[in-house]
């Protein structure tokens, strides 16, 4: 693994991407706050990573605003928090899935999340934990299917074929959650810095 992870790094940077690794999520938690440091709007996509981490807490503890739709109650609240959100100083969210040519896939519902991971944010940070390491784009699109999708379906009670099978079978399911996939090759050409930060534990979906 921690050739892969080597190797890893390194194509994320010929890509253009500041690339960072961690062993443990403190080490990488303490770091993310470290950099991001107080007075910043920083936007938050969907990630269960993120979460999990309780990340966004130690942000705002930091003397930071968030704005994350997922930390919101009302239709209204939730559109100001992704709009706020996709043009923030800097943006935080996860990835679903990492190539070892240095690719960041994501598949999205609504397209907040990756289209604020491409254009608006002064700085975007990408955290992934190892289970997210693809050998390339085939086995990537592979992972969105069986470990990526079928879990946040569950999670959000949606009727939809991959509940049941836990496998996407490309429906055409009115709940379906699998709209938008996007391939990072390269750093995006707006955006100012794209960070994307490993961790050696396994981590969301």
């Amino acid at each position: 693994m921690r050739e892969k992870i080597e190797q890893l790094m390194g194509n994320l940077q010929q890509n253009g991407m500041k690339a960072s690794y961690f062993d443990t999520t403190a080490e990488a938690k303490n770091y993310i706050v470290d950099t991001i440091g107080s007075g910043k709007d920083v936007g938050i996509g969907g990630s269960m990573t993120i979460m999990d981490m309780k990340l966004h807490e130690s942000i705002r503890d930091a003397g930071n605003q968030i704005y994350w739709h997922w930390l919101v109650n009302t239709p209204e609240e939730r559109n100001t928090a992704i709009d706020r959100a996709n043009c923030a100083d800097v943006y935080l969210t996860s990835a679903n899935a990492i190539t070892l040519q240095g690719e960041v896939v994501n598949v999205d519902g609504n397209g907040n999340r990756v289209s604020a991971m491409i254009y608006g944010p002064k700085k975007v940070m990408i955290i992934g934990g190892i289970n997210k390491i693809c050998n390339d784009s085939f086995e990537a699109m592979d992972r969105l299917r069986k470990d990526a999708s079928p879990p946040n379906a569950k999670r959000l009670n949606r009727k939809t074929p991959c509940v049941m099978t836990d496998e996407c079978r490309d429906c055409n399911s009115p709940e379906r959650i699998c709209n938008v996939t996007t391939i990072i090759h390269k750093k995006p050409g707006c955006i100012g810095e794209m960070e994307v930060i490993i961790i050696g534990e396994e981590l969301g979906y």
